[in-house]
């Protein structure tokens, strides 16, 4: 093996080693990397798919033309060999072959063109359809992703392990607690002053 093989290969080595040291670590971002090339790619068939339509109508308007002019030709052979002008009537045929020849071979390439534009756009729906699949194991992965987390960190707030958001809820359990003491011991204030004050009405009322 040569030097330049065996340094292609460490490098191709160490290269994997770090895409699946970055896949392990954020498996997301990776996803997120493939499938900007595949949208790239998809981008590109699309651009593809527009230069064939382009061609497919440029081989059927070429193929009218040349049928028309082949008719014409055609038609003028006649007119000049009733007229007696021989030379005329030769030229007008072999410009109608010409022409008839060329519209054949634009039929044909309208044809396989058509039978290709056909096959790519098949190839390109299935690549779309492919494409919205990993877009959707992508949503997939990042709503588990959402959840692991989540858990993780109700886990650690519910077994006291979540420092600041374990203060947080710490500090919001205080303050609901002396809010509801303060309710209550208002309910019971107001309650006491209506009772005392009903008492009293009572006691002026039987004198």
């Amino acid at each position: 093996m040569s030097v330049f093989s065996r340094l292609k290969t460490i490098i191709e080595a160490d290269l994997h080693e770090w895409l699946d040291e970055k896949e392990k670590k954020n498996p997301i971002a990776l996803l997120n990397h493939y499938l900007r090339q595949c949208e790239q790619e998809v981008e590109r068939v699309r651009q593809l798919l527009e230069r064939q339509y382009v061609l497919k109508e440029q081989f059927a308007r070429e193929h009218r033309e040349a049928e028309q002019m082949a008719e014409k030709r055609s038609k003028q052979a006649e007119v000049a060999a009733q007229a007696g002008e021989m030379e005329l009537a030769e030229f007008a045929r072999r410009e109608q072959a010409q022409y008839a020849e060329r519209a054949a071979r634009l039929k044909q390439l309208f044809e396989q063109t058509s039978r290709e534009l056909f096959d790519l756009e098949a190839k390109y729906e299935e690549m779309k359809h492919k494409l919205k699949d990993m877009q959707m194991r992508r949503m997939e992965l990042m709503g588990r992703e959402n959840a692991a987390r989540a858990h993780y960190r109700i886990h650690r707030v519910v077994n006291g392990d979540a420092g600041p958001a374990l203060a947080a809820f710490a500090d919001a359990e205080v303050y609901l607690d002396r809010l509801e003491q303060q309710v209550r011991s208002d309910y019971y204030r107001s309650t006491i002053d209506a009772r005392i004050a009903q008492l009293e009405k009572q006691l002026q009322e039987g004198k």
